[in-house]
């Protein structure tokens, strides 16, 4: 068992949800969906499940609070010989709509790059009334780091991949080493997630009978979007995990390996 799992209790929080990863009796993590009132905000939600559900009792004193929000990534030789950087400005300057959020630095050393990504003040300070140590992530530095260690070295070919969560599609690629293009489209209509993919693979020159694409996630008309997929591109891989049965998101499953 990942030494995650022995003293914390991960809270994820997505666009409009929010569900959590705590031990059993015997250390075994069960994934618990919680149903957010409409009307209230996600702390709001949050506050009210602490008080209403049993198995947020006794979980220890650690939290892993896993936000779903827009990032930024900056290469970290920028980001060390900047002395004055300010997340607020920097963040802003690139992404709007997330003023007055607290804006969290993450490094991503295997990467070369750090990631500034927003969260709710609110939200963030409800987890800490709770739990003593609050480690704060993005989903997707740690889907990041799983699909750079498992598939950036394991084949000759070029290689776009594609998450579909919380109604958006999150396209990445590497290359030398680094992430090479990172960017976050909304997925809520499966033309949408099509035509994002497509653009994205013809903006970075990507060859239609020799590279691959591996989607995975939450796909909307998956069916659908996998047999156009398929019509444009010769290569096509759906990443499977083991969350499936459960509807538990991608992301969470790999937490017990970062």
């Amino acid at each position: 068992m990942n030494h995650l799992f022995m003293d914390s209790i991960i809270i994820r929080v997505g666009q409009g949800t929010l569900a959590f990863l705590c031990p059993d009796g015997n250390n075994v993590p069960v994934f618990r969906p919680y149903p957010v009132k409409s009307g209230m905000s996600i702390a709001a939600n949050l506050r009210t499940a602490f008080k209403e559900e049993s198995y947020l009792t006794g979980v220890g004193n650690k939290a892993v609070l896993l936000v779903s929000s827009p990032t930024l990534l900056i290469p970290t030789e920028q980001y060390q010989a900047d002395e004055a950087f300010d997340a607020d400005e920097v963040y802003g300057n690139v992404i709007t709509g997330h003023k007055g959020e607290v804006k969290v630095i993450s490094d991503i050393s295997e990467l070369y790059a750090t990631a500034v990504f927003p969260v709710n003040s609110d939200l963030q300070m409800v987890v800490k009334d709770h739990f003593p140590i609050v480690d704060t992530r993005n989903v997707m530095v740690t889907v990041w780091q799983h699909l750079y260690n498992r598939y950036y070295e394991s084949g000759k070919q070029r290689r776009l991949f594609a998450y579909f969560h919380d109604k958006v599609v999150d396209i990445c690629s590497f290359g030398q080493h680094r992430i090479h293009f990172a960017n976050s489209f909304p997925a809520v209509h499966a033309h949408d997630a099509l035509y994002y993919t497509l653009f994205i693979w013809k903006q970075l020159g990507m060859n239609q009978t020799d590279d691959e694409l591996f989607i995975f996630g939450d796909m909307p008309h998956a069916d659908w979007l996998l047999e156009r997929y398929n019509t444009y591109l010769s290569h096509v891989n759906v990443i499977d995990h083991d969350g499936k049965a459960d509807k538990k998101p991608f992301d969470l499953t790999l937490c017990e390996e970062y």
